[in-house]
């Protein structure tokens, strides 16, 4: 059972490295915090601008606006208000120092003052070096701010993967040989349905230069259901 609820997290801030990583990881908490009346401020350190296999089609420039268009989309159906993308380069994450990162986010922390941060853990949910780059960047900030925020990484729970994860082979989603660790007590663990989990499915659907294909591949039904579980571990100082 989970120790936490959505209700319990306080102020969010909710920090990624791609617009539409929120929405796959922790789009029904936020959603969820928004409709309980708690501020969520979303962060993507980048456009996404590389994220397309078809790149003589979707240039860099071009694909940014794009996603970004797609991310305005998508917070609406969430209910988030704030959303930033900070415009580091899609790709280049990990070439960034850890200090120079840290600082970026410690000042969104000294700005914000979240009861609650939420982002990847250590494994990026998929080896993503970006991703990984953003947990590190966040832990940082989080111990040198000396914040009491709460610090909640993404996780996914053992039922989950091992129901999924011959799927997410297939779909090639990891960028290693590696496989993430799956937690069996998550902090923070829930599974969407019903009105919830049709927000966050078309949340996704907004952002359809990332999701199209996805949906496609796996049918709208499959879909929805490896989409319903967001689990979060937490940080202990």
């Amino acid at each position: 059972m989970s120790a936490l609820r959505v209700e319990d997290l306080g102020t969010i801030l909710s920090v990624w490295a791609h617009p539409d990583d929120e929405t796959y990881v922790a789009g029904a908490v936020m959603a969820g915090a928004v409709d309980a009346g708690q501020h969520v401020t979303c962060v993507s350190m980048t456009a996404g601008e590389l994220g397309t296999e078809d790149p003589d089609r979707w240039p860099p420039e071009r694909l940014a606006r794009r996603r970004r268009r797609e991310a305005i989309a998508a917070m609406a159906v969430l209910g988030v208000r704030d959303h930033r993308i900070v415009g580091l380069r899609d790709g280049e994450l990990a070439s960034i120092g850890d200090d120079d990162g840290a600082e970026l986010v410690a000042g969104l922390i000294e700005e914000l003052r979240p009861d609650t941060i939420l982002t990847f853990g250590p494994d990026g949910m998929t080896y993503h070096p970006d991703h990984i780059a953003v947990s590190r960047w966040v832990r940082c900030a989080w111990e040198r701010t000396g914040t009491t925020a709460r610090l909640l990484q993404a996780t996914v729970t053992v039922e989950h993967f091992e129901r999924f994860l011959p799927l997410y082979e297939e779909w090639g989603v990891f960028m290693e040989e590696r496989r993430p660790e799956p937690s069996a007590d998550p902090a923070l663990s829930l599974t969407a349905a019903g009105d919830a989990l049709d927000r966050k499915v078309a949340a996704l659907a907004a952002m359809a230069s990332q999701t199209a294909g996805a949906i496609a591949q796996l049918g709208e039904d499959l879909y929805e259901v490896m989409n319903a579980d967001e689990a979060f571990v937490e940080v202990r100082r």
